[in-house]
């Protein structure tokens, strides 16, 4: 049977690919650049054979035609490579994506699947810079965190423990890391209702998520332009306290949240921390160790990277 030997949160931001050289706070951004190299190499301490990355898709791939609350990739997977990030086929594991799928499914837990799953830097930001030089198949596992409604965090949580039990299921042996991609606090400036955009940057963005599909590089500059124009909305006090409580095996407690409430506290980006109890939920919630946190309004997002592992061995990074 298989086994989760690693879990690692870390959030992702293009801006950091991109505008590098014009970021102001340079000691947090190097901060956050060696936390991450930190996780690298706990990753390759552990000696996995495959990743999964849970992570989000910012409409590269998923259109407002059709979005799982869900979805797994179990056959190709293709980067979009939008700002640096990794671009074309990734190596992937078909036979254990395709039997941990149909495990959850068991579970009661079900997700969608792709046999030609398009990802964007929701998740190849982490493969970019937490498999660096890591050659192993990594199998995606997206979560719906845009388009209204949004999956219960509630659910999330009950996906990330049978993730858990699915992987000791599927046979051959392997060794899994689950990386959660996204977050920590911030606000996108897009609409929050798709159906009244506000508008004709929210105009613009809803034409793209509705008609995007096989030509979202059309509609790449003129997005690209609105998110670099936006205020960042940076909510530290929030970021420490979720770390903290990362820290103290307490994620939890944030399942019975609704995404209202995740919005108030944490920006409508704040709504990818489902991605993160997905994975603490994959490893049983086990008190974890936040390498960084470094808020950086010039990429508009709170930067953090943190640890769990089954075992209260951790080692590397800094602290908050």
């Amino acid at each position: 049977m298989s086994s989760i030997v690693l879990g690692v949160g870390a959030s992702h931001s293009t801006l950091m690919n991109t505008h590098w050289d014009e970021a102001v706070h340079t000691d947090r951004a190097e901060a956050f650049r060696v936390a991450l190299m930190a996780a690298r190499d706990n990753i390759a301490r552990v000696r996995p054979d495959v990743a999964v990355i849970v992570g989000s898709n910012h409409f590269r791939g998923f259109w407002l035609d059709l979005i799982p609350a869900f979805t797994m990739g179990v056959g190709e997977v293709i980067a979009s490579g939008e700002a640096g990030t990794p671009a074309g086929p990734q190596k992937t594991d078909p036979e254990f994506a395709r039997s941990l799928a149909a495990e959850l499914v068991e579970a009661g837990t079900e997700v969608a699947v792709s046999a030609r799953l398009q990802i964007d830097h929701g998740q190849s930001h982490a493969i970019q810079y937490l498999l660096d030089g890591i050659d192993i198949p990594v199998v995606p596992l997206v979560v719906n965190v845009f388009a209204a409604p949004l999956p219960k965090l509630s659910r999330c949580v009950e996906l990330g423990g049978n993730i858990a039990n699915a992987a000791g299921r599927v046979g051959g042996d392997r060794r899994v890391v689950v990386i959660a991609s996204g977050g920590l606090s911030h606000r996108l400036p897009w609409p929050s209702d798709w159906s009244a955009p506000a508008g004709a940057d929210e105009a613009f963005l809803v034409e793209a998520w509705l008609n995007g599909r096989g030509q979202w590089e059309r509609y790449d500059k003129r997005r690209r332009e609105i998110i670099v124009a936006a205020q960042p909305a940076i909510r530290a006090e929030f970021d420490k306290q979720f770390l903290a409580d990362l820290e103290r095996g307490q994620l939890r407690r944030y399942a019975s949240m609704s995404s209202g409430e995740i919005e108030a506290v944490a920006g409508n980006g704040g709504q990818e921390l489902r991605t993160w109890l997905v994975m603490a939920s994959a490893l049983g919630f086990q008190p974890g160790r936040a390498l960084v946190y470094s808020p950086m309004p010039e990429w508009l997002t709170g930067m953090g990277v943190a640890l769990i592992e089954p075992s209260e061995r951790l080692c590397g990074g800094g602290s908050l």
